[in-house]
């Protein structure tokens, strides 16, 4: 199993139970209203998703919902994906050393590998000459 399949592998259980929660809100939604939007909010702040990206995320999909007369939870949910895919999109990921020093923070969830990637990283970069 490679690298990239054990941390999908890792996360699967985690986005099942996220995407669970999610549709449950969505499904049990009687409306588009404070109601479904204090829900939602609860579940994403409940994902861990962090109360600084909730709250951004939570004002775009409102402003989204009155301006563009959102009515049903599949448009909801939609412009949700949208916004999610939006606040994923960082632009360029390419390693930057050119500081000195440089500096690399490595995030990742217990037993994915980080330690495992750092030293392949190291290792890596020792080839090129750096230190």
């Amino acid at each position: 199993m490679g690298f990239f399949d054990k941390i999908k592998a890792g996360l699967a259980k985690t986005r099942a139970a996220f995407t669970e929660m999610l549709n449950d809100v969505f499904d049990n939604a009687d409306a588009i209203d404070d109601d479904f939007f204090d829900e939602l909010e609860e579940t994403l702040v409940l994902a861990d998703l962090g109360m600084e990206t909730v709250s951004k995320l939570m004002k775009e999909l409102r402003y989204r919902v009155e301006t563009r007369g959102l009515t049903t939870t599949e448009h909801v949910k939609f412009n949700l994906k949208l916004i999610l895919n939006e606040m994923l999109n960082v632009g360029d990921v390419e390693l930057d050393l050119s500081t000195k020093p440089a500096v690399v923070l490595v995030i990742g969830v217990n037993g994915v590998g980080k330690t495992t990637t750092i030293g392949k990283i190291a290792t890596q970069l020792t080839r090129e000459g750096k230190n």
